[in-house]
């Protein structure tokens, strides 16, 4: 933020000259002034006398609800149920499996009119899943594909769905924020398909912090995964509305739901921040597949700590190249990466000019790009600084 928009800025109002005044006009200008300060302090103490005021509050807590539905009404026509049926294997008393039926929900939001929908990847994880999308006017679409998801150990839980026949439904596209300009205390709102049987379920709250990064898995502690440069937020976030949008106050989203914290905690939800995704999606929409960019390095995100134990000085943030160990090595070959000559032990410090840092992973930067596009790395080897140009490339199959 700069300075408070409310506020003048000094800079731009010029000063009128000064000059003397007589006696008599000088002494009536000064009692002239001291009734105007002391109206004005009346005044001042009235303003904030009624600022407190319960009618006052009243007002304001009314329109911020106002509000709320508005952003409701006008969002909830773009947030879908995700309905999935997958084959899970159960065990009778007699020890022997049996493939029976899982029904599961999640939610997405409509990015095309077309009919591409966008959702958390371990909404639709399972490839021999039925899915089917429920509308907000309680419409079933039942022909639906998966466009492409993100590989499980991408730290991006993002898959792209495409709706084949929407009988004759016009499908509204979700409006894209732009999460960069979210701050800490900001209002967002969240809606989805809570427990995966309420439909757009609509809670509010503040965004809490950014930049985090943790381990998810499902009830059972199964399913693990990483995931890194997350939102915080203490909107309500419940199972089934993973895969929603968490909008700012202009109904835009700039987030996308994706896990809650678990026991001991109370309304702390996680939400990928939409520009990490904003490349995936043009892609989709363009090219009519799923294409995530990589580099190719195995890293390490610094932080003070780290930096320390790893002997870099006055370098605090970046992703270090870790040393190559366990057959596991730092550069993948025939990697964007490797085709620039990154090493091992380099520390990537920024991508074209943006800095890496507690807001922006390597990962959540790279994946603001598109494959076939040429990024610039400023890195620090040996003490010194330099840019590497590289070329991205599509991330293998795994």
């Amino acid at each position: 933020m700069i300075g408070d928009m409310n506020t003048p800025s000094l800079e731009g109002i010029k000063r009128l000259p000064k000059r003397a005044a007589p006696l008599g006009v000088a002494l009536l200008i000064l009692v002239c002034a001291a009734a105007g300060f002391l109206g004005g302090l009346a005044g001042s103490k009235a303003q904030r006398q009624g600022a407190f005021s319960p009618s006052t509050s009243q007002q304001i807590v009314s329109s911020e609800s106002d509000l709320i539905s508005k952003i409701a009404k006008d969002v909830g026509p773009s947030v879908v149920s995700v309905n999935v049926t997958s084959q899970a294997q159960t065990r009778s008393i007699f020890g022997y499996g049996q493939a029976a039926p899982q029904q599961s929900a999640g939610t997405g939001f409509i990015v095309a009119s077309e009919g591409i929908v966008a959702t958390n990847r371990h909404v639709v994880a399972s490839a021999n899943s039925q899915i089917s999308i429920t509308l907000a006017d309680g419409t079933e679409l039942t022909e639906v594909e998966v466009i492409g998801r993100t590989n499980a150990s991408d730290p991006l839980d993002i898959a792209f769905l495409r709706i084949k026949d929407k009988k004759g439904k016009d499908l509204k596209p979700i409006t894209l924020g732009d999460s960069s300009k979210m701050e800490v205390g900001d209002k967002v709102v969240a809606i989805g398909n809570a427990l995966g049987q309420f439909q757009n379920t609509v809670t509010s709250g503040i965004l809490s912090g950014y930049g985090r990064s943790l381990v998810a898995g499902d009830e059972s502690g199964a399913n693990a995964e990483t995931l890194q440069n997350l939102f915080q937020t203490d909107a309500a976030i419940n199972q089934g509305n993973s895969g929603g949008p968490l909008v700012n106050m202009a109904g835009e989203v700039v987030g996308i739901n994706t896990a809650v914290a678990g026991e001991g905690a109370e309304n702390v939800g996680f939400a990928i921040p939409i520009n990490d995704v904003q490349a995936l999606i043009k892609t989709v929409l363009e090219k009519g597949k799923l294409e995530r960019p990589y580099l190719g390095v195995r890293y390490v995100t610094l932080t003070d700590d780290i930096a320390y134990e790893l002997n870099l000085g006055d370098l605090k943030r970046g992703a270090y190249i870790t040393p190559s160990s366990n057959g596991q090595p730092s550069i993948l070959p025939d990697s964007p990466a490797a085709k620039a000559g990154l090493k091992e032990k380099d520390t990537i410090t920024k991508i074209n000019g943006e800095d890496l840092n507690d807001k922006n992973s390597l990962t959540s930067l790279v994946g603001r790009h598109a494959v076939g596009e040429q990024i610039t790395l400023t890195i620090a080897r040996d003490g010194k600084l330099q840019d590497v140009k590289v070329t991205l490339e599509a991330a293998p199959a795994q």
